[in-house]
């Protein structure tokens, strides 16, 4: 994006869960308790809106699977979260179809993102907006075989269906629903997200990284 370049009216969508112990971060269990990985969670879910939000680039809209009626929620608008929603749909296909399609009849280019990948930065969504200059479709690879990302100036219903949701072929698959849907994309470096217990030590790193960066 050079200086001559109008910036692009963008959305950051936040997906999250309820912080209901015993229904999150699953795949953690049992090397975590219930309420542990919920507090991981919860963690997570702050960690995720303070970057999105301190990264200036856009309105940042958490949408949620569940109720909307915990203190983790008003913690996340209160960091400058400015929207909260429901997330809409039978599978996290539907679901992210649905936020995605509503929200660029507002803005230019939406990027979703979840709340289990806390390498994503500033630099890491600004190149996500760079690539949607010149494809309608941007995704951000997850090392376990899923993405971390996805951002779109444009979506089909039809790049969403027969995904193996939670599985290791979620990208390969995605790619040939994009292929088949006609939306060309681009790829942006893979990260790493927290969902099982040999992940935690990247979590463990940066949290304690930006405890100890403060102290000093």
């Amino acid at each position: 994006m050079n200086a001559d370049t109008v910036s692009p009216r963008v959305c950051f969508i936040q997906f999250s869960r309820a912080p209901v112990p015993g229904r999150v971060k699953t795949r953690l269990l049992p090397s975590l308790s219930p309420q542990q990985a919920c507090d991981l969670h919860c963690e997570l879910t702050q960690w995720t809106a303070a970057q999105l939000v301190n990264c200036g680039l856009g309105e940042v809209e958490l949408s949620v699977a569940g109720g909307l009626d915990f203190p983790l929620f008003e913690s996340c608008r209160q960091r400058g979260v400015s929207r909260l929603s429901r997330q809409r749909g039978k599978d996290l296909g539907e679901r992210m179809f649905h936020a995605l399609h509503e929200r660029l009849a507002h803005f230019d280019c939406v990027i979703l993102v979840g709340s289990d990948c806390p390498s994503i930065d500033a630099d890491y969504l600004r190149q996500a907006i760079v690539a949607l200059e010149d494809a309608p479709v941007v995704l951000g690879p997850a090392l376990d075989g899923g993405y971390v990302l996805i951002g779109a100036r444009c979506v089909k219903e039809s790049m969403f269906r027969n995904i193996p949701w939670g599985t290791e072929r979620v990208l390969a698959c995605t790619r040939v629903a994009l292929r088949r849907a006609g939306l060309a994309f681009t790829e942006l470096n893979a990260l790493a997200d927290i969902d099982r217990p040999e992940d935690m030590h990247l979590w463990l790193a940066i949290s304690q990284g930006v405890g100890a960066n403060a102290s000093k």
